[in-house]
């Protein structure tokens, strides 16, 4: 047995020139414990974000609720948009504004914990053993991934993965494992456009060779390891399968040229230490990346959840110090009018990315690339890290159905969005909640189906939303 580890280094790895890595999991057992270059004619894609620490919601008797209430006041076409979300007025016909959905498997945990299950509805608790499950962007990155050179990107302001309930990612494998975000814009714009290697096919061709050592040396382990290990090792072996995807794509667009990308305008070293530039430059990243069509599929984890990570400078864009600060000043002078400022500000900017897509046409004469880009854009948290009632917008998508210019709310006893309202402490989201709500799951099999999936389901949840 001595001999099998030593030959099956549990610190072995490969890299190739994807940027991929890969190393074998810890095992119990041994520690003593039990067609590339075709396009289609039919692009349709999808870009999902998230903001964390929830948004502002006092209650109807708070003379801020007028203004800096998130969620619209009215129903249905008769709307009006608070200073929150107001910047999006122009593009009003364009977008729906969603209350009333929420994950029941986490409705009583805290919104700290939530940005990981934001994409999978997964049941991923409080505390404890912690499993995770494959996100909407994933599921639809299968299927759209097959016309582009890349499959998805996956952005954050803080980058990596995280932590367990820590979530810097918000995109997870069909395993459920967390995808590393890439934070900084230069190695996004050289990913996208900058062919890095002269040598790429013989590191391509070494990568494959050590993917087949890999695969035949953790085969040979099977009958050595415990039940747990034996999991452990289908986990891992998953996760060589989806790199052998990976380089059999890479060799696919090895002979393919880079999207030309004037890159002059763009500030490729900017930090989140300067907001305002960083936060535009990783729009404008999304915007060259679709408007090049090198991926259909994005995701940004605008913010990390409890203030942890670059990501809490992002306020100091209109004169604030930290962002999760402002959630927990809301009952001080004009602390209501502070934390929407803040949203207002989020909702500006991507704003205008969306009408920067609306201001492109598509080659193919099917409209502008906002009629065919789904923009989803929301929190796992409503009022003060209540991990119900999630604020949802979604926008575009024209060429896919969705019907817009709306405010939907689902579920029973919430009508008016003062449930949870005006809570200022962590006291209020261990209260239990009275009304009703649907699942947002309900929401992503809607999705998923517009956008071309071909499934009835997704986190056992069978069922769509007619109205949107």
């Amino acid at each position: 047995m001595n001999g099998k580890i030593n030959s099956l280094d549990r610190r072995k790895f490969i890299r190739g020139v994807s940027g991929f890595a890969l190393a074998l999991p810890a095992f119990e057992t041994f520690s003593g414990v039990a067609s590339a270059a075709g396009t289609s004619t039919a692009k349709k894609r999808l870009a999902c974000f998230y903001i964390p620490d929830g948004v502002p919601m006092p209650r109807k008797d708070d003379p801020a609720f007028q203004d800096w209430a998130w969620f619209p006041h009215g129903t249905g076409k008769d709307f009006k948009l608070t200073k929150c979300l107001d910047p999006l007025e122009p593009l009003r016909d364009d977008l729906t504004v969603i209350g009333g959905l929420s994950n029941p498997m986490v409705r009583n945990v805290h919104g700290h914990s939530n940005a990981d299950q934001f994409l999978t509805s997964a049941d991923t608790g409080a505390a404890g053993d912690y499993k995770n499950s494959v996100s909407l962007d994933q599921v639809f990155a299968e299927k759209a991934g097959e016309h582009t050179r890349f499959s998805s990107l996956v952005m954050s302001t803080d980058g990596g993965t995280g932590s367990p309930r820590g979530a810097q990612t918000l995109s997870y494998n069909q395993s459920g494992r967390p995808i590393p975000a890439e934070h900084r814009p230069k190695r996004i714009f050289d990913r996208l456009f900058v062919k890095n290697n002269d040598d790429a096919a013989r590191q391509l061709a070494m990568s494959q060779s050590a993917l087949d050592d890999l695969m035949e040396d953790a085969r040979s382990l099977q009958r050595t390891l415990s039940k747990a290990d034996q999991q452990r090792l289908d986990e891992y072996l998953q996760s060589v399968r989806d790199t052998e995807l990976k380089v059999e794509k890479a060799k696919q667009w090895i002979n393919i040229p880079f999207p030309n990308v004037d890159a002059d305008q763009l500030m490729l070293d900017v930090t989140p230490e300067d907001p305002l530039n960083y936060l535009r430059t990783m729009y404008e990243l999304i915007y060259l990346a679709f408007k090049t069509d090198s991926t259909r599929s994005v995701t940004y984890q605008l913010g990390r959840e409890n203030g942890v990570g670059a990501s809490d400078y992002l306020a100091r864009a209109i004169g604030f110090n930290l962002t999760h600060q402002l959630t927990h000043q809301t009952k001080q002078p004009e602390g209501w009018k502070n934390f929407g400022s803040y949203c207002r500000f989020l909702s500006e900017e991507f704003g205008r990315f969306a009408s920067r897509l609306k201001a492109s046409p598509e080659l193919d004469g099917s409209g502008n690339m906002l009629d065919n880009t789904l923009l989803f854009f929301g929190s796992a948290s409503s009022a003060f890290h209540t991990s119900r009632n999630y604020p949802l917008i979604l926008t575009g998508g024209r060429n896919m159905g969705f019907k817009h210019g709306q405010y939907l709310k689902y579920g029973q006893g919430n009508e008016d969005n003062q449930a949870d309202a005006g809570v200022s402490t962590d006291k209020g989201w261990r209260t239990e909640a009275e009304h009703q709500e649907a699942p947002i799951a309900n929401l992503y099999v809607t999705m998923l189906q517009r956008l071309g999936v071909e499934t009835e389901s997704f986190a056992g949840s069978s069922k769509t939303l007619a109205d949107i």
